[in-house]
C-alpha cells in the first residue's frame, strides 16, 4: 500500500530531531456550498535538524519512530 504524502508549514522545530508541520486542507461544505479550512498538526522526523519555522516541507508516513512520531520529512 503506497504511503500517504502531505504538504505543510513548519510551525515548531524546538525539539531535537523533530519538526511540528501544520497542514492545511480545503473542501466544501456539504450543504453550505462554502470553502472550509481546516488544520491539522503532526509531529515529523527530521534527521539532520535541517528543517527551520516556516519552511515549505512534505511529509511521508512511516512506522513508529517514538510515541508521537508517525511521519518523516522527505528531503526536498
Amino acid at each position: 500500500m503506497p504511503k500517504r504524502i502531505l504538504q505543510g508549514v513548519v510551525t515548531s522545530d524546538q525539539n531535537a530531531q523533530t519538526v511540528t508541520v501544520s497542514v492545511e486542507r480545503r473542501f466544501k461544505h456539504p450543504l453550505l456550498q462554502k470553502t472550509v479550512r481546516k488544520s491539522k498538526k503532526y509531529r515529523a522526523h527530521d534527521e539532520h535538524d535541517q528543517f527551520k519555522v516556516g519552511d515549505t516541507v512534505r511529509i511521508q508516513e512511516c512506522a513508529p519512530k517514538s510515541k508521537t512520531k508517525r511521519w518523516e520529512v522527505i528531503a526536498q
